[in-house]
């Protein structure tokens, strides 16, 4: 970040800061990073400054991509997604540039969805989570307000904290932009490998995709079987109901929870069997051959 006359003006609101004008600042940061364009970020409140400003977000009470303003503060608010889900300066941004940054359409929809419009609900003040519990979730917002000085520390490193901030951010949004076009690449090759299966119970995958999502849409998978790179065995993974909960379709047996090696071999007949997790979604065996075979008398023993 070149602090010189021809850098460009990157505006957001001094004092406090959240969740989404740190990532705006982080996105604008990747885009200008891209195009090779030199930029400072000034926190302010003077409208003298903001009018100068080149990219101006989260403040100046103006929505005009046109003229790079984004603020959804003013009257009128900045608009919805088809979901209901209103905008914050994080999502106007990441509307208008997403693709320049990522170049691919999917690759921006999947980011928006999973990471972008999560923190623009969270500042317009749309509960996304029901409380079943007296323990909450903590999300990534949390970890950005415990970034801000406490009532008892100096508000003088605030500016210093921000940038902080949008570091962590801009490492956050790379790694979503290679998990994001990772991850669709591999639910196409899942659903070759599940096209191309005869019984589609059970389906050998050629490598442990980081990413299973599109198994729940898949109403015939039950188990997959998928190689461990870290250990050289084959896991048995149950497939759940819903990759946002617990609830599986078809748990292994539970006869089998919590066992090793022996026990496990001995129970189930499968002579490399090597682990059988408790929660009854996963188990482990040496080879290919032992995975298969545990999961074909899973169908049949597990109720």
């Amino acid at each position: 970040m070149e602090n010189k006359n021809s850098s460009k003006k990157l505006v957001t609101h001094n004092g406090s800061f959240h969740t989404d004008d740190i990532f705006a600042c982080a996105t604008l940061s990747l885009l200008l990073e891209k195009r090779g364009e030199s930029f400072e970020i000034i926190r302010t409140r003077d409208e003298e400054i903001i009018k100068e400003g080149d990219y101006v977000f989260d403040v100046g009470g103006v929505y005009d991509p046109e003229k790079n303003r984004f603020d959804h503060h003013q009257v009128g608010e900045a608009g919805k997604r088809d979901n209901g889900i209103e905008y914050s300066s994080f999502g106007l941004i990441w509307k208008k540039f997403g693709i320049e940054i990522c170049e691919d359409r999917k690759v921006v929809d999947l980011i928006d969805e999973k990471l972008v419009a999560p923190i623009d609900a969270g500042d317009n003040g749309i509960d996304l989570v029901e409380k079943k519990s007296k323990v909450f979730p903590y999300l990534i917002q949390d970890f950005f307000r415990v970034m801000r000085p406490t009532w008892r520390e100096t508000d003088s490193n605030i500016d210093q904290m921000f940038l902080k901030s949008v570091l962590v951010a801009k490492e956050i949004l790379l790694r979503e932009i290679t998990y994001a076009g990772d991850a669709i690449i591999a639910d196409e090759k899942i659903l070759s490998i599940y096209q191309n299966t005869k019984d589609k119970r059970i389906i050998i995958l050629d490598k442990n995709y980081a990413k299973k999502e599109i198994l729940n849409k898949l109403p015939e998978t039950f188990y997959i079987i998928f190689p461990r790179e870290v250990d050289n065995s084959w896991g048995v993974g149950a497939i759940r109901k819903d990759f946002r909960n617990f609830e599986n379709k078809k748990n292994l047996p539970k006869s089998w929870g919590g066992l090793r090696d022996t026990e496990l071999q001995k129970i189930t007949g499968v002579s490399d069997a090597i682990f059988c997790h408790r929660g009854l979604f996963l188990a482990v065996a040496k080879s290919k051959e032992g995975a298969k075979t545990l999961a074909e008398k899973a169908l049949v023993e597990s109720s």
